[in-house]
C-alpha cells in the first residue's frame, strides 16, 4: 500500500473537516450511544468537547420514543451481553427505518462466537459506518473467530485493507480501520489518515471515543459518510498530537486530548490535517 501524490483532493480536506466541525458546534446533534461501561465517560466528554450532545440510552422501553429526537446512533459492543443485544438491534432497526445514520464499533468481534454472531447480525441492519481495528475488520470480513488479544489488534491497519474493502462492498457501509495510519474505504476509494500519536493507545476507550466523533460528523452530513469519517479520524488524531506536546503521560494526555478538541481552531486544523489517497 503506497501513498499517492498530494493534489487537489488532499488540499480540500481542511475546508471539509472545518465545515463539519463548525456545523457540529453550531447545531449540537444528539447522538444516542449504546456503549460499554469502560468508554462512557470519555465518549461523552469527546462529544461534548466538539459541541455534540451525548445520550447513553439503552433501555428497550425508551428506544422507540427517544429515537425520534436523535440525529445519529452509535453501537459499541465492548461489554456485550444478552440483556443489551436486543436494545442494540432495536435501535439499529429504528435508525434504519427513520433514515438516520448509525455507526458500529465491533469491539473484539472475532474473540468469541457469540460476539461475532452479534456483530454480523448488526451488520445486516445496515450501519452507515463500521469502525474497528485491523483484527476486528478481518474477523468480520471472514466471518470467523480467531486468535484474539481482546480489544487490542494483532494486525496493523494496512494488513486489513483488502478485508476492509471486501466488507465495505458486502455491507454497503463505509469501513474505517484504526492503526498507525487509519484506513477509510467505501470498497473502491481508499484513503489513509496519518494523524495521531502512539500514546493514545495507552488511554483506554480512545478508539470508542473516535467512533462517537464519527457518528457526530456523519449526523451532520450523512450523504458524505466517507468524507465525514475521514475528517473525524483526522481531527481526533490532531487533538492527540496537540495534547501530547504538553502531556506528561497517558493520564494527562486524556485531559489534554479533550481540551484540544474543544479549542481546535481553523488554522491549526488546516496546518496539521493529514489525509492522503492510497493506492495498492
Amino acid at each position: 500500500m503506497e501513498h499517492s501524490p498530494k493534489g487537489e483532493e488532499q488540499e480540500g480536506w481542511g475546508p471539509r473537516a472545518w465545515t463539519l466541525l463548525t456545523t457540529v458546534r453550531q447545531h449540537s446533534p444528539l447522538i444516542q450511544c449504546i456503549t460499554n461501561y469502560v468508554s462512557m465517560d470519555l465518549m461523552a466528554n469527546t462529544l461534548l468537547s466538539v459541541g455534540a450532545s451525548p445520550a447513553m440510552i439503552h433501555s428497550l422501553q425508551e428506544i422507540p420514543e427517544f429515537s425520534r429526537h436523535t440525529q445519529a446512533l452509535l453501537i459499541n459492543v465492548g461489554t456485550l451481553s444478552n440483556d443489551w443485544l436486543p436494545s442494540m438491534k432495536m435501535s439499529a432497526e429504528t435508525a434504519t427505518q427513520q433514515g438516520k445514520p448509525w455507526v458500529l464499533d465491533p469491539v473484539a468481534a472475532g474473540a468469541t462466537s457469540f460476539r461475532l454472531k452479534a456483530c454480523m447480525d448488526l451488520i445486516e441492519l445496515k450501519p452507515t459506518v463500521i469502525r474497528g481495528n485491523g483484527s476486528e475488520i478481518i474477523a468480520l470480513s471472514k466471518a470467523s473467530v480467531g486468535p484474539s488479544k481482546g480489544v487490542d489488534s494483532s494486525h496493523d491497519s494496512t494488513d486489513a485493507v483488502e478485508a476492509a474493502k471486501s466488507l465495505a462492498k458486502v455491507s454497503s457501509s463505509i469501513v474505517a480501520v484504526s492503526g498507525a495510519v487509519d484506513i477509510v474505504t467505501d470498497g473502491d476509494r481508499v484513503i489513509g489518515v496519518g494523524n495521531g500519536v502512539a500514546m493514545m493507545q495507552k488511554v483506554t476507550a480512545t478508539g470508542c471515543a473516535v467512533t462517537a466523533l464519527i457518528a457526530a460528523f456523519v449526523a451532520i452530513d450523512p450523504l458524505h459518510a466517507f468524507e465525514a469519517t475521514a475528517s473525524a479520524l483526522s481531527l481526533f488524531g490532531i487533538a492527540g498530537e496537540i495534547g501530547l506536546e504538553i502531556a506528561k503521560g497517558p493520564a494527562s494526555l486524556r485531559m489534554h486530548l479533550i481540551d484540544s478538541l474543544y479549542g481546535l481552531d481553523r488554522d491549526t486544523l488546516f496546518h496539521r490535517i493529514n489525509i492522503t489517497p492510497l493506492s495498492s
